[in-house]
């Protein structure tokens, strides 16, 4: 009797580790930064980490949203540089923060409308698509700025710099977003037929989920999001540069890919990549405090992209051999018995 509920509780444990691992990954990884640098638990460091990883969190949000559904998106970045850079640019012209703020949420959304267009109505796949209007975006906004940074921006860094009620800005954002997405995936039909067309596209088809639709508003919510990163980007780094987010699309899909989002599709959480992204976050912050080679962090990161990837796979694998061994034992009819 003794043994049983031993056994029971090691599998309640068990359980409650594999249900909730990213988040048991996320404090041990906020735990050995403590220790390995003492800076790393002062205020000023922390918030640090939450202003600048604002910006990754709520593009990963977008990159889930998408993963889910089987899409994905490589201009996120590009598209961020521009729409940032074009919102410090009306803010010059008008002293509208709230124009600023529009033109830069509707730029975002327009270069995504082309990739949800290319995706849903051309049926190009998304990592093309995507990869065509990184290089439409980068090549437009260089093109805008003539290559020149824009600086003198006056209050425009308040969105990326300042507060309300003590609370950053960024992270108001930030959380906000979460909520976004967290109602998105979890209360809506919308949200319901992501991950049913993640699952099995053309079942999702034949039980009338409108697909192609459904991808386009994918895209239309990734560009918001990407939008409001790029306002939130350059309002923080206090100048429009057109060169700059190089690289955050593969952030913000790490972080959603370390918080259990599948590359395959039908699986992930708005909570799941929340962790990721602190964790990616995390462990940049305690690299640069630790002094490692920026080149040598890049090998780091690439690593932990290749590993998230290979657990991924393995969790696929497990997942599809029940199905495979139900699908296996549906199809043996049992012998009569005069055989």
């Amino acid at each position: 009797m003794a043994d049983n509920k031993e056994r029971f509780s090691l599998s309640r444990i068990s359980s409650f580790v594999s249900k909730y691992s990213i988040f048991v990954i996320l404090v041990s990884v906020f735990i050995i930064s403590a220790l390995l640098n003492r800076n790393f638990l002062s205020a000023t460091n922390l918030t640090n980490i939450l202003r600048q990883n604002s910006v990754v969190t709520i593009l990963a949000f977008g990159e889930t949203i998408l993963i889910i559904a089987g899409l994905i998106d490589l201009a996120s970045g590009a598209v961020l540089a521009f729409a940032g850079v074009l919102a410090i640019y009306v803010f010059k012209l008008t002293g509208s923060l709230l124009i600023a703020f529009i033109v830069g949420i509707v730029l975002g959304v327009l270069f995504n409308v082309i990739s949800g267009a290319l995706v849903s109505v051309y049926k190009t796949p998304p990592f093309i698509a995507t990869l065509a209007v990184t290089t439409i975006a980068r090549g437009a906004v260089l093109l805008f700025t003539a290559g020149q940074n824009i600086y003198q921006i006056g209050s425009f860094v308040e969105f990326g710099q300042g507060s309300f009620f003590l609370i950053p800005i960024p992270i108001i954002f930030m959380v906000l977003m979460l909520i976004l997405t967290w109602y998105i995936l979890n209360h809506t039909r919308f949200g319901r037929s992501l991950y049913a067309i993640g699952g099995n596209e053309e079942a999702a088809n034949a039980s009338g989920i409108k697909v192609s639709r459904t991808k386009f508003t994918c895209y239309v919510i990734n560009g918001f999001l990407v939008g409001l990163g790029g306002i939130l980007f350059m309002s923080r780094v206090n100048a429009g540069l057109p060169n700059a987010a190089g690289g955050y699309e593969f952030e913000a899909l790490t972080a959603a890919i370390i918080g259990g989002t599948s590359f395959s599709g039908g699986i992930g959480t708005a909570m799941g990549t929340l962790a990721g992204a602190f964790i990616v976050g995390i462990l940049n912050n305690i690299m640069n405090l630790l002094g490692v080679n920026s080149y040598m962090q890049q090998i780091i990161k690439g690593a932990i992209i290749a590993l998230a990837v290979i657990m991924d796979i393995q969790a696929k694998n497990k997942r599809s051999k029940p199905k495979e061994l139900a699908a296996h034992l549906d199809g043996v009819k049992p012998k009569s018995p005069g055989n």
